[in-house]
């Protein structure tokens, strides 16, 4: 099923590579997740998942074991990361959009920070 994002509500379709695939297949085909609603649920009573301070506190450790700079690294960063690396290797704007969830493409030009008309120049290059 599509993951829908808050914002507006419309699914997203997307593709995930076959390692990312196997991972997800053997982290939710663990014994010990099955029933389980969420995939890291939270070992507080009453809250069903991570909270995301503790999503923040988990990644700082990565970054940390890792030997980089905490400060540089958030979760936040990773999402926009990602999309980054999304725009470098195709161009595709439009599709940037729709995963995350924007209503207006100036909205993703402005996430991204790259220039309208660079971005403009970029997306009419590219049939949708």
């Amino acid at each position: 099923m599509p993951a829908r994002p808050k914002k507006t509500g419309k699914p997203v379709g997307f593709e995930i590579t076959e390692t990312t695939r196997v991972s997800l297949d053997r982290c939710i085909g663990d014994p010990e997740m099955n029933g389980l609603e969420f995939l890291w649920p939270s070992r507080i009573r009453g809250s069903p998942h991570l909270s995301t301070r503790q999503y923040a506190r988990i990644v700082r450790g990565w970054v940390t074991l890792l030997g980089l700079e905490p400060s540089a690294y958030g979760t936040h960063s990773m999402r926009r990361t990602k999309v980054a690396q999304i725009h470098m290797e195709t161009g595709n704007l439009r599709a940037i959009q729709l995963l995350l969830g924007h209503t207006k493409m100036d909205s993703t030009v402005r996430y991204l920070g790259v220039d309208i008309e660079g971005a403009l120049s970029l997306s009419e290059g590219i049939d949708l």
